[in-house]
């Protein structure tokens, strides 16, 4: 159990490395200006070069700890792919998929749409900002597993309460994203907006918002990662149905190619959607 632990850390790690790589690597690249077409294919073709390279990193430390730890501590990765292929065949499979797909979908709606709107009313008042930003960032800072007995206890067992606790992780940090793009913005535009005697309704219509949309996708991209955090952790501890249940299911029955496979696929899942959000972040600054 604790080789599989090691394991979950230092893939999850390696991810994060890749991410911030990849973050790193385009933000510099926009900076640095539009280039030649040559240019930016031997960059691309570096990036999948770097990423092939982590990749079979990952998958060589896999099998090396499966090697130390052995089958009943952690499945090799030919076992994970079997049983995932297996899983893909399994019409419960996919029933799981689709209550925790239901519960991030509206966690992240609640979080973004919420948190967005909360950020843009509050950063267009510079007094009520300055008192409640502080307010926030304090709350946010709270262990979010303190105030799961909270949740339980309001929301009880099921659906309700995953979607409240991913709701918990990705509000705050979409609120403040965008209040800070609202706070930052180029005050020019407001007296633009005084200036042709725009409504308040119309300033945020057609000014506020447009200005921050790419500190809104920034603030998407982050709210998802934490989001699907929050809601795998209320699968694993307050739910009978979802992916999270399945790892809880896999370590009570120590079935470690079932919990492995699910790992690799959420870890999978996030990656994607991550580089997807981010490769939209760094569209929507360079158009900006």
């Amino acid at each position: 159990m604790y080789a599989l632990l090691l394991f979950v850390v230092v893939f999850v790690s390696s991810l994060t490395v890749l991410l911030h790589w990849a973050e790193q690597r385009v933000r510099h690249r926009s900076g640095a200006g539009r280039v030649g077409a040559a240019r930016d294919t031997a960059g691309g073709g570096e990036k999948l070069v770097a990423a092939a390279v982590i990749a079979l990193l990952i998958l060589g430390g896999w099998q090396l700890f499966h090697g130390l730890a052995g089958d009943e501590a952690l499945a090799s990765p030919a076992v994970t792919l079997n049983r995932l292929m297996v899983l893909f065949g399994n019409p419960s499979f996919w029933e799981n998929v689709a209550e925790t797909a239901k519960a991030l979908g509206l966690s992240l709606l609640i979080s973004c749409i919420g948190g967005g709107l909360a950020g843009v009313l509050i950063g267009a008042n510079r007094s009520l900002s300055d008192v409640l930003e502080p307010l926030f960032v304090t709350l946010y800072a709270i262990p979010k597993v303190t105030l799961y007995p909270v949740i339980l206890l309001l929301f009880g067992l099921g659906m309700p309460a995953k979607v409240a606790f991913g709701t918990l992780h990705g509000f705050i940090p979409m609120m403040l994203v965008t209040m800070g793009a609202i706070r930052a913005m180029n005050p020019v535009l407001r007296r633009s907006a005084r200036a042709m005697r725009l409504t308040r309704m119309q300033t945020l219509t057609a000014i506020l918002v447009p200005a921050t949309v790419p500190e809104i996708v920034t603030g998407l991209r982050i709210s998802f990662s934490i989001t699907l955090l929050g809601v795998m952790v209320g699968e694993m501890f307050a739910s009978k149905r979802g992916l999270g249940f399945m790892i809880m299911n896999g370590i009570s029955v120590n079935d470690t190619a079932t919990m492995m496979s699910v790992t690799v696929l959420i870890g999978l899942f996030a990656l994607a959607v991550n580089s997807a959000l981010l490769a939209l972040d760094n569209r929507m600054h360079r158009v900006a």
